[in-house]
């Protein structure tokens, strides 16, 4: 029997691991549980190696990820399958598996939005660091549509985005909203033209990646915990970091070279 495609293709540059959802011919939407697996899987993969700064994920074709499968919804097939507790369960060993992989992922991580991001690919899209869309990019909290839940974290997320009275708004309409709507909102951090998504991500990703791994990993951390941390404990965290940091050859190489090009006597 021959295996089914891959859904994820990855490609390395120098730092910089790019993960495409390579299913265009389905708007790249999740049909079973193996997709979240295999995504998850490559997100741990990138942060598990030392050598890799940052992480970008984006779409193949004329969508991001247009969310899970209708028909399969319509058929009770796929996530849809079978009792409660099964459902349930499936949900826990699989789905569950990708907004986790992110959430501890140390590397920065860009989403490269190069078309609709609905549903399960909305709150994907939300699980990055960064997200940068393309005009013809929208953006739909449609679970409402369906008479289903976010179920996969994104309403955990979004609130921490946008804040609780906009996300409110986007879940209970399920009304999708374009590029600029999704830049006013601070959804995104930037809207480019379709043609320039890439080059623009690129060039934001290879900036990033420019500097001391360690250092990267570390502030990420501290921005992310921040939100769960007392100022005390983020100050403590702070000074060991920093301390590590300070002794670090990385940290050595970058301020020579900084004030090597500031023309300082070291």
């Amino acid at each position: 029997m021959a295996c089914a495609p891959a859904f994820v293709r990855r490609d390395d540059d120098d730092g910089v691991v790019t993960l495409t959802l390579s299913h265009p011919d389905t708007l790249n939407r999740f049909s079973d549980g193996s997709q979240f697996l295999e995504l998850a899987s490559q997100v741990r993969r990138a942060n598990a190696d030392p050598a890799v700064r940052v992480l970008v994920i984006t779409g193949e074709g004329k969508a991001f990820c247009a969310g899970g499968d209708l028909r399969q919804m319509a058929e009770r097939e796929g996530f849809s399958a079978g009792d409660v507790a099964e459902v349930q369960a499936r949900y826990r060993e699989t789905v569950h598996q990708l907004p986790a992989a992110l959430a501890e992922t140390d590397i920065p991580t860009i989403a490269a939005v190069n078309g609709p991001a609905y549903g399960a690919g909305c709150d994907l899209a939300c699980f990055c660091d960064i997200r940068i869309a393309a005009q013809r990019a929208s953006f739909s909290v449609s679970f409402a549509r369906l008479g289903i839940v976010a179920g996969d974290g994104g309403a955990w997320m979004l609130p921490r985005l946008i804040g609780r009275s906009k996300a409110m708004e986007l879940a209970f309409t399920a009304e999708p909203i374009d590029a600029q709507e999704a830049w006013r909102i601070g959804l995104v951090s930037e809207v480019t033209p379709d043609h320039a998504l890439a080059r623009r991500t690129t060039d934001l990703a290879r900036g990033i990646a420019r500097h001391p791994a360690a250092a990267l990993r570390m502030h990420k951390r501290l921005l992310r915990d921040a939100e769960q941390h007392t100022l005390a404990t983020h100050l403590d965290v702070v000074a060991a970091f920093q301390a590590i940091a300070h002794a670090s050859d990385e940290h050595l190489r970058a301020v020579r070279d900084v004030v090597g090009a500031l023309g300082q006597p070291r």
